[in-house]
């Protein structure tokens, strides 16, 4: 199963993201089949760039969300509350 789900970058104890999609069985830091965007938490606000072409592609070919990353998409109108397909 493909999950939407961030992989960690940036230097120690300063955090950055990526928005990606990969398998579910990979580590947080594996090998990941595309980037969609990327979160930045240390921005005041935090930075969220996201492609939601490529986002609504991958939700509609089944990809599921992360609990972080469905917030966000939450927050962009491409995820509802109740879709848990």
């Amino acid at each position: 199963m493909l999950r939407i789900r961030l992989l960690r970058v940036g230097k120690k104890k300063q955090p950055s993201y990526r928005i990606v999609v990969m398998d579910a069985q990979k580590p947080r830091d594996g090998a990941y089949v595309d980037w969609i965007g990327h979160y930045n938490p240390r921005t005041d606000p935090p930075t969220i760039e996201l492609d939601e072409g490529k986002a609504a592609e991958w939700v509609s070919k089944g990809a599921q969300p992360s609990e972080a990353v469905a917030h966000i998409l939450r927050r962009r109108g491409l995820w509802q509350q109740n879709s848990k397909a």
